[in-house]
């Protein structure tokens, strides 16, 4: 079995994927497959960047079930983020019964802007979109058009999905907001720096930044190679 992981890609700010990823096989036991979903190879993308999207992945990362051509599992998650603990573990919760599968925060919008002096939006499910278990044979209705056309809010508030009941629940450590309430008390297994990644540096000290920057420094380990 090779599990698929979808990863948000902003070419201004590449090395937050290619930590998101590395902390992922760092800490996997079963074979990993990894899209960067990047926004100049979405040829079939024409939805123009609107002023509530804060990556070039807000609206695209929808289409990961037409990418997969509507088939298996796939799991989408924003860049700003690592892994603690086996992705194994989050697709072992996968249920058939479900279109989608998400942490359900009920988050606390405290501050008006965010990395990159981004506006902070307040909306119902925020971050719930943040990373998302797709069955994707039951998401058909994230048609090109559809996610070229639909309004934002349509989009993370799932509301091409008709029936809410068909959104399943993953345990809230499997995305952990940094420094917001409403967490909870067991250990991290996804941390997300939604506010601003450890990478800026008004966030270098935020809740866990250091867990990230081990993750990156294994990245860049310099080490000397004969030609």
């Amino acid at each position: 079995m090779i599990y698929d992981v979808v990863i948000g890609y902003d070419r201004n700010n590449r090395m937050p994927a290619y930590t998101m990823a590395e902390s992922v096989m760092q800490n996997s036991s079963v074979p990993v497959r990894f899209t960067f979903l990047h926004g100049d190879m979405l040829k079939m993308y024409t939805r123009p960047r609107g002023e509530f999207d804060s990556t070039d992945f807000s609206n695209s990362r929808f289409l990961v079930p037409y990418l997969f051509d509507y088939q298996g599992w796939t799991l989408f998650t924003d860049n700003d983020m690592i892994v603690q603990a086996d992705i194994n573990e989050i697709f072992q919760l996968k249920n058939d019964k479900y279109a989608v599968m998400c942490v359900k925060h009920n988050q606390i919008v405290e501050s008006e802007r965010k990395f990159l002096n981004n506006h902070q939006y307040k909306y119902q499910y925020k971050n719930w979109s943040s990373v998302m278990l797709f069955n994707n044979s039951k998401c058909r209705a994230l048609t090109v058009d559809y996610v070229n056309t639909a309004p934002g809010l349509d989009l993370h508030q799932f509301r091409w999905i008709p029936d809410h009941s068909l959104i399943g629940d993953l345990p809230l450590e499997w995305n952990y907001l940094v420094e917001n309430r409403n967490q909870t008390d067991q250990t991290p297994k996804l941390i997300h720096y939604t506010n601003g990644g450890p990478y800026f540096a008004e966030y270098a000290d935020c809740e866990y930044a250091s867990r990230w920057f081990d993750v990156y420094e294994q990245i860049n380990d310099v080490r000397s190679y004969k030609r």
